[in-house]
C-alpha cells in the first residue's frame, strides 16, 4: 500500500510529530511505503519529497511585524493557501498515492490542501491530535480555565474571551479561521474518517456536529523502551508543565496533609515562582523542584515512584506520560476529566479524583504510603495494559483495519479494542 503520510512539520517538534514518525515506521515495518508531505524547515528530517514540501512560515514572528504584507501572508496561508494547494495537486500526480493519512495540518495548509486528494478519487483519514477541530484554541482552555463556549461553532466566543494568547488579532484570526472554513465547506466534507485517541475526543467531535464517522484507536509506543522496577520507595512524583491547568497548585495543597511521603516536581514553567513561594510559605519539606531531567534521569525516578500525580484541570486527551508511567510499573493518580479516566481504572492502575479535590488527593495518595504492596500490584496491571492496549500490533492492527475497509468502498466501524485479560 502506498499511503501520503500529511503533517506541518518533518522535525520532531511534538506529540504529534512523535506519532507521525513512529506511524511511519511502524507502516513501513509491514511493507507499506509512506511518503510524506511537510511544511520546509531548517531542522526537518532528510527526505527526497521535499521539493513537494511547503515553505516555511512562522506565525508568531510574522504576526510580531505588523506589517501589511507579513499579515496578508498569514492570512492567506491560513485561510486559502495556493501553494499548498499546487504542492499536494504535485505530489499525488507525481506519487499516485492509494490513501491518505491526514495528521496535524490546517494552520500551515490550510484546508486548500482536501479537495486535490478527493479530487484523485483518494480515500482520506485524518488522526486527530488536539481538539482542534471544534476549538479555535486547540484546548478547550481560556484564561487558565476549561471553556467549552466555542462548541456548536459559536467562534465568536474566541475573539470575546481573547483565549489565543491574550491577543485580540491572534484570537480574531482564530476565530474567523474557522467560520472561513466552515463556509468554504472544504474540512469535514473531504475527510472520509477520523481517528481519536481517546473516547472523550471523540465525544467532543460528535457533540460540536461532525457527521462522519469518528473511530477511537488510542495512540501507541514501544513498552519495551521502559523497564519496571516493581521496589517502589517512599516518594510520589509529577512530570509535565509547571502551569494552572496542570493542577500542580492542587497537588501541593494535598502534599501539605501527606508529610509522611516526599514530591519530586520534574518540569519547568510560568508557575515555579508562586510554587516556590508556596512552598516556603507552608514550610513543605517534602517538596522536590527538580527542572527539567534527562531522559534516562527522569525514567529512573518514575520507575522508583509510588505513583505518578496527574492532577490535571483542564481535558487532557491522551496522555503519554500516563502510559509511559504505566510502561514503568508505577500507578497513577490522576483527575477524573478528559481522557484519564479512559487510561486510569480507580482502583485498578491507580486512583481517580475530583479535579481541584486537594483533599480526595491526599487521601488517594496516603493509600499508597500506607500500602506499598498495592502499587507494585496496581504497577503491574499497569504494565499490563499499556503492553496490549498501546503495542505496536494492536494499533497497525486497528489502523490497517481502517485502510482497507476504506479502500474497499466499505463503511468504517470501531475496530475491536484490545482486551486486557484479569491479573
Amino acid at each position: 500500500m502506498k499511503i501520503l503520510m500529511v503533517n506541518s512539520f518533518f522535525y520532531m517538534r511534538g506529540g504529534g510529530e512523535r506519532y507521525t514518525f513512529d506511524l511511519t515506521a511502524l507502516l513501513e515495518s509491514h511493507g507499506h511505503q509512506v511518503i510524506p508531505f511537510s511544511m520546509k524547515h531548517a531542522q526537518n528530517f532528510p527526505s527526497e519529497y521535499d521539493d513537494y514540501f511547503v515553505s516555511a512560515i512562522d506565525f508568531p514572528t510574522e504576526m510580531a511585524k505588523r506589517d501589511p504584507r507579513s499579515m496578508a501572508r498569514v492570512v492567506e496561508r491560513i485561510m486559502y493557501s495556493r501553494e499548498a494547494r499546487d504542492k499536494m495537486e504535485r505530489i499525488l500526480a507525481d506519487t499516485q498515492p492509494d490513501l491518505v493519512h491526514v495528521n496535524g495540518f490546517i494552520h500551515e495548509f490550510s484546508t486548500s490542501i482536501l479537495p486535490p486528494m478527493k479530487d484523485a478519487g483518494l480515500p482520506v483519514t485524518q488522526t486527530l491530535h488536539d481538539y482542534k477541530i471544534v476549538c479555535p484554541n486547540t484546548t478547550f482552555v481560556s484564561n487558565d480555565e476549561v471553556c467549552e463556549r466555542c462548541l456548536g461553532h459559536r467562534y465568536y466566543n474566541v475573539v470575546l474571551q481573547r483565549c489565543k494568547r491574550g491577543s485580540l488579532a491572534a484570537s480574531l484570526l482564530a476565530g474567523v479561521e474557522m467560520y472561513f472554513h466552515e463556509f468554504l465547506n472544504t474540512y469535514e466534507p473531504n475527510i472520509d474518517v477520523f481517528q481519536s485517541p481517546s473516547e472523550f475526543l471523540r465525544s467532543k467531535v460528535i457533540e460540536h456536529g461532525v457527521r462522519k464517522p469518528v473511530v477511537v484507536i488510542p495512540h501507541f509506543f514501544d513498552p519495551n523502551n521502559f523497564q519496571p522496577y516493581y521496589e517502589p520507595e517512599n516518594y510520589i512524583v509529577y512530570v509535565g508543565r509547571l502551569v494552572k491547568v496542570k493542577g500542580i497548585m492542587t497537588l501541593l495543597r494535598a502534599m501539605e496533609k501527606t508529610p509522611q511521603t516526599h514530591l519530586y516536581v520534574a518540569g519547568s514553567g510560568e508557575l515555579e515562582p508562586e510554587m516556590r513561594q508556596f512552598i516556603a510559605d507552608r514550610g513543605l519539606s517534602n517538596v522536590t523542584l527538580l527542572g527539567h531531567l534527562k531522559t534516562d534521569e527522569l525514567q529512573s525516578l518514575v520507575q522508583r515512584a509510588l505513583a505518578n500525580i496527574l492532577p490535571s484541570e483542564w481535558y487532557e486527551n491522551y496522555s503519554a506520560t500516563l502510559r509511559e508511567s504505566l510502561a514503568c510499573g508505577t500507578p497513577v493518580i490522576g483527575s477524573n476529566i478528559g481522557g484519564i479516566p479512559e487510561q486510569v481504572t480507580d482502583g485498578w492502575n491507580g486512583y481517580l479524583f475530583e479535579p481541584g479535590n486537594a483533599e480526595e488527593l491526599a487521601e488517594k495518595i496516603q493509600r499508597l504510603v500506607a500500602d506499598p504492596a498495592l502499587a507494585v500490584e496496581m504497577g503491574r496491571r499497569g504494565r499490563r495494559q499499556v503492553e496490549i492496549v498501546n503495542s505496536p500490533e494492536t494499533h497497525y492492527r486497528q489502523v490497517n483495519e481502517v485502510y482497507e475497509n476504506l479502500l474497499r468502498g466499505e463503511p468504517v466501524s470501531q475496530p475491536a479494542p484490545a482486551v486486557v485479560p484479569a491479573l
